[in-house]
């Protein structure tokens, strides 16, 4: 089977994982409203399932290092599956959480999993470009399923719209079993491997950036459709056609730093990618009430919001490959570090009506994650000056 079929196979699971972990951001206001709850409370379900997956992402990549990929990959996407069917069928709102933090405890081992199941089954030198193609499903997540998700919940509701992603989880699962090949296995994770993480200042460093850029996007991203309704009155349309912005721009700028970062090089085309999330964020901030000043932020900040996540792995990849399984695993926990981070800040600011105060938060931790990104960049000179 040729290896981009299965690489497909992987980025459509990163596409399934990606809804699963979206999910309630396109449908907040719904939930809100269906489980009687507040909409910081129906907020709390990013909160809650990104500190699940934080913990849980290294500890499944420890636990699981021996495991055939294919059917380790294959059942995390079936329990995704299970979770949004049974979040259906749920009672109330509290019943909705425990099933999610259930359902992504198991999920939280896909992403990373599926980043090191892709550099396994290609050449050294297109190890970049395979991780980044895989990463290309959070950014199809965020351009066609976030969009949908807004307009199937605000139509037909919620219930209707988890037995829908649990649809779409059943078929990412059987295409994964179908392609992807049988015996994939990676270098085993101990827990010398995490102290050898620890003690690189390079992976340190990366890893920082990532928790606090996403920080900041999630401050705001958890609360899009509140935030657009308070600020411009926006209805379901409005928002899903934001969520399309931002998540097709994420979608080409994906691409564009698949295509860019073999003659620029992963560091340039990481800066490039999170100063695009800079000034997209300041615009918004500067054209808050003004739509079209604020979809220009959202193209601009979806440019490099998955460009920048992409770059961070194939970066963690370079810098020492036989740590990838365990400094991959742990740059997503730092992505759900930041949604937790973000998602509470967000809700905290939110419900006091500090709704400037939101895209303020997210441009400082932006200028704090690019600052940090200027001090790795003598890790990835030194790198460049190895491969030659």
């Amino acid at each position: 089977m040729p290896p981009r079929f299965a690489l497909t196979s992987l980025m459509l699971g990163n596409f399934a994982v990606g809804l699963a972990v979206l999910a309630p951001a396109g449908m907040i206001l719904e939930l809100s409203r269906g489980l009687s709850v507040t909409i910081r409370d129906a907020g709390f379900l990013i909160t809650v399932g990104a500190v699940v997956l934080c913990f849980a992402s290294p500890l499944s990549a420890w636990l699981t290092s021996r495991f055939d990929r294919r059917l380790l990959l294959a059942a995390s996407l079936f329990v995704l599956a299970a979770g949004h069917l049974a979040s259906a069928f749920t009672p109330d709102y509290y019943t909705l959480l425990a099933t999610r933090v259930l359902m992504l405890a198991v999920g939280a081992l896909y992403t990373p999993q599926a980043a090191g199941t892709a550099a396994l089954i290609v050449s050294d030198e297109r190890r970049a470009g395979a991780i980044s193609y895989v990463f290309l499903g959070w950014s199809l997540a965020a351009a066609i399923g976030v969009p949908i998700i807004s307009i199937l919940a605000a139509k037909v509701g919620w219930r209707e719209t988890y037995a829908t992603l649990a649809a779409l989880g059943l078929i990412a699962t059987a295409l994964l079993a179908i392609y992807l090949p049988r015996g994939l296995q990676d270098a085993p994770v101990s827990l010398a491997t995490w102290g050898a993480v620890a003690r690189n200042r390079l992976i340190v460093l990366l890893l920082a950036i990532t928790a606090i850029q996403v920080s900041g996007q999630f401050a705001i991203l958890t609360y899009l459709s509140p935030l657009l309704f308070k600020l411009t009155g926006a209805g379901a349309e409005t928002t899903s056609m934001f969520f399309a912005i931002f998540g097709v721009s994420g979608f080409v700028g994906n691409i564009i730093a698949t295509k860019i970062v073999g003659a620029l090089g992963a560091f340039r085309t990481s800066a490039l990618s999170l100063g695009s999330v800079f000034v997209g964020l300041l615009i918004w901030v500067l054209g808050e009430g003004m739509l079209a000043l604020m979809g220009a932020g959202a193209l601009f900040w979806g440019l490099g919001f998955a460009a920048a996540n992409s770059m961070q792995q194939a970066r963690l990849a370079a810098a020492a490959p036989e740590l990838a399984s365990a400094s991959i695993a742990l740059n997503t926990s730092g992505i759900y570090v930041g949604q937790a981070v973000g998602s509470y800040v967000g809700g905290f600011l939110i419900v006091r009506e500090l709704l400037s105060a939101m895209g303020w938060t997210a441009v400082a931790f932006l200028v704090a994650a690019l600052m940090i990104l200027f001090f790795t960049r003598d890790g990835s000179q030194a790198m460049r000056r190895q491969e030659v």
